[in-house]
């Protein structure tokens, strides 16, 4: 599983070094796709496949179903971690995510989130400002 959070820098060639704990987790095969709230999530590849899956047998006549779908699928690609650690982040994520030179790394349990480390802070922010009303529709939820 993938848990904590860690900051690192992009190079100039836009590579990011992905913490060596999760390097296991992820395998040889990872895939990088945009995610919600602006920012990439990383898989491992059978992660991946089960979600991909999932995402293909959505109604083709859903509108919701269509979007997600062309959000997660499309803009998904192969994230071969190198000797270094580092997978290539593409010019069109990092464009999405406005990834820039600092960035956090995210474990959540089954994935991964790549983040601006600005939005990423302004988003714990708003998050926890507003945790006991989270924690209450959750509680609905049986959480």
């Amino acid at each position: 599983m993938f848990i904590g959070e860690y900051q690192h820098s992009t190079d100039e060639k836009g590579r990011l070094a992905i913490p060596a704990k999760f390097r296991a987790t992820l395998g040889e095969r990872a895939v990088i796709t945009r995610g919600l709230d602006r920012c990439l999530f990383l898989f491992s590849g059978n992660d991946w496949e089960e979600l991909a899956k999932k995402i293909a047998a959505m109604p083709i006549t859903d509108t919701n179903a269509r979007g997600f779908g062309r959000l997660m699928l499309a803009g998904a690609m192969e994230a071969p971690i190198d000797a270094q650690g580092r997978i290539l982040l593409p010019d069109y994520l990092r464009t999405y995510a406005d990834i820039k030179k600092q960035a956090i790394v995210a474990g959540l349990y089954s994935r991964i989130e790549i983040w601006n480390d600005e939005a990423w802070a302004q988003y714990k922010t708003e998050t926890e400002s507003q945790s006991n009303e989270i924690a209450s529709r959750l509680s609905e939820l049986g959480i």
